[in-house]
């Protein structure tokens, strides 16, 4: 059985916009203009049980709108979808059961009442007993390093330990399927490892699948097999991450500044930016050509470094990228 399974799914919705001139609207004479816009476009996507894949895209790609109408919270315009064997249009309570989710921008924490009340409080949403809970508490608990901070309240809690226990609270039913809407955002290099190290566990552990999505290289590197990619509300590619990683998230973004005018020498697999030169330089390099180490001695061997700065990529310059090559193929 498949986790997810869409066919030709779309959602339009329609909005009404404001017409020119504050008068004629106080007045009520402008007529009310609709457009449709199409968040989602024929979407067809099937996902294996276990698997890890990241759906990825630029901001407005339609990305939220597909995972609200996974969960139920939205109805598609058209097409079928099938989640974990049930439709989240019919059968949407039923599917809540079985699946979690975190989002990072949205908490599912009550934040003056301490996570462990919380939790408490979930766990008869999910008509869990006492017994189960306490079990359950305590095992993520322990997994996850709640000990410390468990009976403080939300607020007070710093950005990783509230992503922490927002995981955790997404696990307490024990789902079958986990959706990640950017859940290391805004997290430290330190405890974004610590919240992928602990959803690897639980995939090989528990076999559960999880639906990523993330701006961050790194999650989708550490984390996903499988990279989906959607923008303008269409799926533009679906392939292994491993060529993800050697198309685009195998470039590394150098930025160097010197005391004094240095010209950067030629270098197979280095691509220097049309403004750089003189006391900055703007570097891409490509590091299946050219290892990131050379690069590095090369331009300290030019002298009077003051600063070098190394980057991923902008995942909306890799989205933007890859678009263009579908659309031009």
């Amino acid at each position: 059985m498949l986790a997810i399974d869409a066919r030709e799914l779309s959602k339009t919705y329609r909005t009404r916009e404001k017409a020119e001139g504050l008068g004629a609207s106080l007045r009520g004479l402008a007529k009310p203009v609709w457009k449709e816009v199409r968040a989602v476009q024929s979407i067809n996507l099937a996902v294996g049980r276990g698997e890890i894949v990241a759906f990825i895209g630029p901001n407005g790609a339609g990305k939220s709108t597909f995972i609200k109408m996974l969960c139920g919270i939205l109805h598609p315009t058209g097409g079928e979808i099938s989640v974990l064997g049930l439709s989240p249009v019919k059968e949407r309570r039923r599917l809540a059961m079985r699946v979690g989710a975190v989002f990072g921008q949205k908490s599912q924490l009550w934040l003056h009442l301490p996570a462990v009340d919380s939790f408490t409080l979930l766990a008869a949403i999910y008509e869990i007993s006492d017994a189960e809970r306490r079990r359950r508490v305590a095992e993520l608990s322990e997994l996850f390093g709640l000990e410390s901070f468990l009976h403080t309240p939300v607020r007070k809690l710093s950005l990783g330990q509230r992503v922490r226990c927002e995981v955790a609270a997404s696990l307490l039913h024990d789902p079958e399927m986990l959706f990640l809407d950017e859940p290391t955002i805004g997290l430290d290099v330190v405890v974004k490892q610590a919240i992928r190290e602990l959803i690897l566990r639980r995939n090989k552990e528990r076999g559960t699948t999880v639906f990523l999505t993330s701006h961050d290289p790194a999650d989708i590197e550490q984390l996903c097999r499988r990279a989906v990619v959607i923008d303008h509300g269409a799926l533009v590619l679906d392939s292994p991450v491993e060529t993800l990683r050697s198309d685009y998230l195998g470039k590394k973004l150098v930025e160097v500044s010197f005391s004094v005018p240095r010209a950067i020498p030629a270098m197979p697999g280095v691509t220097p930016a049309a403004a750089s030169g003189g006391l900055t330089a703007t570097l891409t390099v490509d590091t299946s050509v050219r290892p990131i180490g050379e690069v590095m001695e090369r331009l300290s061997g030019l002298g009077n470094v003051l600063d070098i700065t190394i980057s991923n990529p902008p995942m909306e310059d890799i989205i933007a990228a890859i678009f263009q090559r579908e659309v031009s193929s």
